[in-house]
């Protein structure tokens, strides 16, 4: 069977259609919700409406939107097809089974789509149809009449029961032809049929009356059940008890103890003796489940429970009693008594929670719903109101959607590096006295996103590494931290791009991507590269993929790997060169200067010359930082006219490497031999030539260009800033005593001078890395020297 929407648009009949119409305004005006209607026992699958097209709704967003229907009960009896927008019958539907006696039943189910979230209440009318037939409670009834009854007396009987409801149920009541009963019925909530007494009896001529009782329902076609009628005509017993109401009425708490007492009924009985005593009992009319529950006791007529009252199973009692007397042909007379049932606030509320998503991601927006909440109380009112909260302090909140049905949404930022999963405890209270409460936890997992990017410790990292270091060696470890999980925590690392730097760094070091190892590719000379910087970039694994980087430099440090070189006009170690000196020289007097160089720096460049001379030969001295020879005392006639000296220029490394050099000195009479010596170079004479013009012209160019430079030194020096003092490059300088000091303190060329008036030379030293906290070498006039030295304090050495 087809679902009716109820909507103007669709009519059948003329009332049918004012019925729905009143139905669907009286809806509207209460919440706006949809009604259908569905007869019980229909085939699964029966359509019930096409939900979409009156909710509005695009069929094709039905799926990708999660459209789904929510049942509070354990079984659900309708479901939507996502395809079509149909709502279909899932489940037998019973509505005896669902509603019993109520003469309106329903079912109420919330449909639910996302995206955005909406919430649609949908009621669902369940029609009778006549499935039952009237049935009597039994078989049978014995009733006794005394045969002096006066014509006209009534005599109520058992209704039938019939479990459809309208117009399906009990309708009328036909009672088998006979002469002296007719049937009356007495028509309210239901059809309740009586016997009339129309011919007074006569119990010898007829002592046992049978009679048949049919009940029929309304329903199409009509349904009909019968039950026999015994009545017994007994002798004259001429007054009945009589109750001093016809209706009781009383009151009492669920939950009371076993036993209590109810209500004390009283009947009164006209006649002496046997005839006058009054018997309580339940009527068998209208006896039922409800008897079950109670009590009457026989002589006081006292009504008490005998089980356990329960205001949610049932809020109310009917029950028909007797008072009949003690006479062999008893007379009795009926009442009615109805017990209220007075709610206690003895049910907690109930709480349901459907998900809505099974983990929510921390950049979920405020107002996401991950959740419905439902709370059921099966008490009844104030005891049923019920409120309901979050008890604790979690970035969620609780929108109500209509009366005790909520959406659990978020409500402030989400950060899973922070908290990664929350339980929300949602406590629900009633307005009893005392009032109740119940709480349910909902365990909530935050997934991450990929916000955060990947972070270096150190916003610049220093490297130290060694010249002629092996290849392939790991030089530095570079590594970042990111507080996101899995695959949006996992780095790599690589070299950033930089257009700007001209060395060939992919020839120099690698990275591996995995660890963070900066490896060495060749092996560095110091003299060559000093110095050189990079950076190193950590991309995260996320989508899409934040990275971060640090500049890293590299700092090459000097070794001693380089000879000291013997500067002309003398030779190295293999061939002899010679000088004369007068006989006459005296003390201190110049015999030659040494000068070599050394191509590496600091300590490693730092020269001092020491002289060899024969056993017994005490002539000469050399001055240790300056190479100069010269005489240590007058000549006398034991001495040699030829001293050959071997001078030894040794560099300040560790090792340290040397070179040597030799050196005839030879005694000449006087000082007009010496001159001697340099007579014998052919001096051609001739004219001031053009090459003699080129010659002066060159030597004056250049002394101008060394003029310029010392002035341009001498201005940067005394120009310069503290700002570069931390990475200084080595200095010496000549005091005005003649002694040096050599000392790491700014980054600039300084020229030094021999305190010999006779020769002159000058030494520039080049800026030297890595920079270094402290370093200091003085040599005194007595060529001796004292060296203090700190090495970097915050960078280990890579060797």
């Amino acid at each position: 069977m087809n679902g009716i929407m109820h909507l103007p648009s669709r009519r059948s009949s003329v009332w049918m259609y004012l019925l729905f119409v009143l139905l669907d305004c009286y809806l509207e005006a209460v919440s706006g919700q949809l009604s259908y209607s569905v007869s019980e026992e229909v085939n699964l699958g029966t359509s019930v409406g096409n939900i979409a097209k009156d909710l509005n709704l695009n069929v094709q967003d039905l799926e990708s939107r999660m459209f789904q229907i929510v049942d509070g009960s354990k079984r659900k009896y309708f479901e939507v097809n996502l395809k079509t927008g149909v709502l279909y019958v899932n489940e037998r539907i019973d509505r005896e089974e669902l509603c019993g006696d109520e003469p309106r039943c329903s079912l109420s189910v919330e449909a639910v789509i996302n995206n955005p979230l909406k919430l649609y209440r949908i009621e669902i009318i369940i029609l009778d149809v006549n499935d039952n037939s009237p049935s009597f409670l039994s078989a049978s009834y014995l009733m006794n009449i005394s045969e002096n009854t006066a014509a006209g007396a009534k005599f109520p009987l058992h209704p039938a029961h019939d479990a459809d409801v309208g117009k399906n149920t009990v309708n009328t009541y036909k009672l088998s032809q006979n002469e002296h009963f007719s049937l009356d019925t007495q028509k309210g909530e239901s059809v309740n049929p009586e016997l009339l007494l129309q011919k007074v009896l006569d119990r010898e001529k007829q002592p046992v009356i049978r009679l048949t009782l049919t009940a029929i329902d309304g329903g199409t076609p009509a349904k009909s059940g019968t039950m026999t009628i015994i009545i017994n005509v007994l002798d004259i017993n001429d007054n009945a008890p009589l109750f001093s109401k016809t209706l009781y009425k009383a009151s009492v708490y669920e939950n009371v103890k076993i036993g209590t007492s109810i209500i004390t009924l009283n009947a009164t009985d006209l006649d002496a003796g046997q005839n006058g005593q009054v018997f309580y009992s339940f009527s068998e009319v209208g006896r039922g489940k409800q008897t079950d529950l109670f009590a009457i006791d026989e002589k006081t007529g006292t009504v008490t429970n005998k089980k356990n009252i329960n205001f949610e199973d049932n809020n109310n009692f009917e029950i028909r009693v007797q008072a009949s007397d003690g006479a062999s042909s008893p007379q009795t007379s009926h009442a009615k008594l109805l017990i209220e049932v007075l709610d206690v606030n003895d049910n907690a509320p109930e709480i349901s929670v459907t998900s809505l998503l099974n983990t929510v991601k921390e950049d979920a927006s405020i107002g996401t719903a991950i959740a419905l909440v439902s709370v059921f109380d099966k008490d009844g009112g104030k005891n049923g109101m019920v409120h309901s909260k979050i008890s604790n302090n979690v970035p969620f909140k609780l929108e109500s959607n209509y009366k005790n049905y909520y959406s659990l949404v978020v409500d402030g930022p989400l950060d899973r590096e922070s908290v990664s999963q929350y339980n929300i405890s949602i406590t629900a209270t009633d307005e009893g006295s005392p009032s109740l409460s119940s709480t349910s936890v909902i365990h909530v997992h935050i997934s991450d996103v990929n916000d955060n990017k990947p972070l270096f410790t150190e916003s610049i990292i220093n490297v130290y590494v060694k010249e002629n270091s092996p290849v392939g060696a790991v030089i530095k470890r570079v590594s970042a931290i990111d507080a996101d999980i899995d695959q949006n925590g996992q780095m790599s690392y690589s070299f950033l791009p930089d257009n700007s730097n001209s060395l060939p760094l992919s020839t120099m070091v690698n990275i591996n991507s995995e660890t963070g190892d900066i490896i060495s590719l060749q092996s560095f000379n110091y003299e060559e590269l000093k110095t050189f910087q990079f950076k190193v970039q950590a991309t995260d694994s996320g989508v899409p993929p934040l990275s971060s980087n640090v500049t890293v430099n590299v700092f090459i440090l000097d070794e001693n790997d380089n000879n000291p070189a013997i500067l002309a006009p003398y030779s190295e170690h293999g061939s002899v060169n010679s000088e004369s000196i007068p006989y006459s020289a005296e003390a201190g007097y110049f015999v030659a200067k040494i000068r070599a160089v050394d191509a590496d720096s600091g300590y490693n460049a730092l020269l001092s010359y020491h002289l060899s001379e024969p056993k017994g030969n005490n002539l000469f001295r050399i001055g240790t930082s300056s190479g100069e020879i010269r005489t240590k005392r007058r000549m006398s006639d034991n001495d040699l006219k030829t001293h050959p000296l071997v001078v030894l220029v040794s560099d300040n490394g560790e090792p340290s490497l040397s070179a040597t050099v030799s050196i005839d000195v030879v005694v000449v009479e006087s000082t007009a031999d010496i001159q001697t010596q340099f007579r014998h170079v052919p001096v051609k004479e001739e004219s001031f030539s053009d090459l003699n013009l080129y010659l002066l012209i060159a030597i004056v160019s250049v002394s101008v260009i060394f003029l310029l430079s010392l002035i341009s030194l001498i201005a940067v020096k005394c120009h310069r800033t503290d700002s570069f003092s931390r990475y200084s490059a080595p200095m010496i300088t000549t005091h005005p005593d003649g002694s040096w000091s050599y000392s790491k303190a700014t980054q600039q060329y300084d020229v030094c001078f021999s305190s010999d008036t006779m020769k002159s030379d000058m030494v520039v030293f080049p800026a030297q890395f890595p920079p270094v906290d402290g370093e200091l070498i003085s040599i005194n006039g007595g060529d001796t020297f004292t060296r203090t030295q700190t090495l970097p304090s915050k960078e280990k050495v890579r060797t």
